[in-house]
């Protein structure tokens, strides 16, 4: 951020007490960030800037009548794309609990839609009052064990730079290729050197973490037990602590904050869908918990604003200091933090859970369209002919990306394997939606409990193909028939009777306000459950079973992938 001359003088001489203050909020109780302690003070705000602390007086007064105040909360990492929203209506779902800004992976739309999705993102950027930063993805696609929609090298993302809201590079998710020495990963890695670049290595450790972060790579959000974070920040790196829709990793790593790690250690989202965000909150749902677990009222709030400022360099943000923007929430009580107004750049923008003003639609960009190129979507090209042996089966798990291989004998019914709701061995098919004529990949899944029906969803990281999994091919086809037809989206179907909520930008966001895109969620989740469904989310679980980065077995639409080994393995364990 930089000021002019005019706007520094003016602001020298509020916090000087030679002039008087725009706005003045009396009688607050300040979090202070850097002492970890709880101020009584007055704060003076002038041109959308903190002037000072102490005995000041405002054009316009606002009593706090003894609230706390707290900066606005910074999502370090966070796929706007799977909160199911568009950035607009993204925007208005997390401002009203106190974020003001988010460190952004165009990750999802880039695999979709590759530098055209980015640059939507970045005009959207430039007219929301949510500040948006982005990093740009660094492996579209995620592996070269899928298909994706788009292709990005490092002479791509170059010609997006520079841009006042562009950061670096996110998060590495090729360590293999890192460690390696990968031409196409050192073409990237050079380009950002002088910028901040983002990591993603799960389970990595001794020599290999060592080549990993000699590469310039500075962060992880993969961490999944305390001894891994502990090693990564022994050695440098800065642990985002994620506590997301899909993986809760706070519990297991708060252990690690201390009084030598607390400025390296940030809250972080990753994905976080709206009916999470509608009636639970953002950020200050990750504070709460985390005070909730015994972490000090003032280090959890740092914690979702200063040391995500700090590490990604936003000068100015992240604290209330003087000079830093007027970017802060107030609320009732310490603990539980429930923000109840919320001000940016010195206005008030939300207040009670809503967004005070409403913004011109004109300044939106126009949403771009969803690619869906499949041909034939017919029962022939489910059949599995079935082999005496036993078949990899990728098993789901609660409340992780992960998942593990099984071996599992088939069902066989005229000499295809079947679904077998008996021992929830399901069926699953990824279509590759941006190649016509490709025929779908066909695997088994254990662990959803489905006993009937079919869900599918567009949202497939990272390539986000078409991933459907059910206990009858009919109702597999029909699911991905109302996908098709609706340029995208999640669906529920049973006996020819479908529930879809439509994602039709790109398909993996909805036009549609936070509350009612939860609404048709929610539905669709019942639906699941009704049918059986173990897992408390389904869908997101459905979504992440063709990330071939995250261990161990995944399927994508060019067949079933050993992340272990980083290659395509077949469905029957042929020795």
């Amino acid at each position: 951020m930089k000021l002019d001359t005019v706007r520094l003088t003016g602001l020298i001489e509020v916090a000087s007490g030679r002039r008087q203050a725009e706005l003045c909020i009396k009688g607050c109780r300040l979090v202070n960030v850097f002492t970890g302690e709880i101020e009584e003070n007055d704060l003076a705000i002038h041109d959308g800037l903190i002037a000072g602390l102490g005995d000041y007086d405002g054009q316009v007064i606002f009593r706090a009548d003894g609230m706390f105040i707290c900066p606005g909360f910074i999502d370090g990492h966070t796929h706007i794309e799977s909160s199911l929203l568009s950035p607009e209506n993204y925007c208005s779902a997390v401002m009203p609990w106190g974020t003001t800004c988010v460190v952004a992976d165009p990750h999802e739309i880039a695999n979709v839609l590759g530098l055209p999705g980015i640059r939507y993102f970045l005009e959207c950027a430039r007219t929301l009052p949510l500040d948006i930063f982005l990093n740009l993805p660094s492996c579209v696609p995620a592996s070269p064990l899928e298909t994706s929609g788009a292709v990005l090298r490092a002479v791509d993302l170059e010609s997006l730079l520079p841009d006042e809201n562009l950061l670096g590079l996110a998060e590495m998710m090729n360590f293999p290729g890192v460690v390696g020495a990968g031409a196409e990963v050192l073409d990237k890695l050079l380009l950002f050197q002088q910028r901040l670049v983002d990591g993603h290595c799960p389970g990595l450790t001794g020599m290999g973490l060592n080549a990993y972060i000699a590469a310039g790579i500075g962060s992880d959000h993969e961490c999944t037990c305390a001894g891994e974070a502990a090693e990564k920040l022994a050695r440098g790196m800065a642990v985002m602590i994620r506590q997301g829709s899909q993986s809760k990793d706070l519990e297991k790593l708060i252990s690690v904050v201390n009084d030598s790690t607390w400025h390296r250690c940030m809250f972080v989202t990753d994905d976080v869908h709206p009916d999470d965000l509608v009636p639970k909150g953002h950020m200050n749902a990750i504070v709460n918990e985390a005070m909730a677990l015994g972490m000090a009222p003032a280090r959890a709030i740092a914690m979702a604003s200063w040391t995500a400022a700090n590490h990604f360099r936003l000068q100015r943000r992240g604290a209330l200091a003087p000079g830093f923007v007027a970017d802060f929430s107030l609320s009732p009580t310490l603990n539980p933090w429930n923000p109840v107004r919320v001000f940016k750049n010195g206005t008030e923008v939300a207040r009670d859970g809503r967004m005070l003003a409403s913004r011109d639609c004109r300044l939106t960009p126009s949403a771009p369209a969803s690619p869906m190129r499949l041909d034939l979507i017919a029962g022939q090209q489910l059949l599995v002919p079935a082999l005496e042996t036993k078949m990899r089966v990728i098993e789901v798990l609660e409340g992780t990306l992960f998942t593990r291989k099984l071996l599992m004998a088939p069902k066989v019914e005229n000499g295809f394997a079947v679904s077998d709701i008996e021992r929830d061995l399901l069926k699953a098919a990824v279509y590759n939606r941006y190649t016509p004529g490709a025929k779908p990949a066909l695997g088994f899944v254990h662990g959803l409990g489905l006993k009937e029906g079919a869900l599918a969803t567009s949202v497939a990281h990272d390539s986000h193909n078409i991933i459907a999994v059910g206990a009858s091919d009919d109702d597999i086809i029909a699911a991905v028939c109302a996908l098709k037809e609706n340029g995208g989206g999640m669906a529920a179907a049973r006996g020819g009777v479908v529930e879809i909520l439509p994602l039709p930008i790109a398909g993996l966001m909805s036009s549609l306000a936070a509350p009612v895109v939860s609404e048709k969620l929610i539905k669709l989740k019942e639906c699941a459950k009704q049918w059986g469904a173990k897992l408390d989310n389904p869908f997101m679980a459905l979504s992440f079973l063709s990330l071939s980065v995250i261990p161990e077995l995944k399927l994508t639409d060019l067949g079933l992938v050993d992340v272990s080994q980083f290659c395509h393995v077949p469905l029957f364990d042929v020795i």
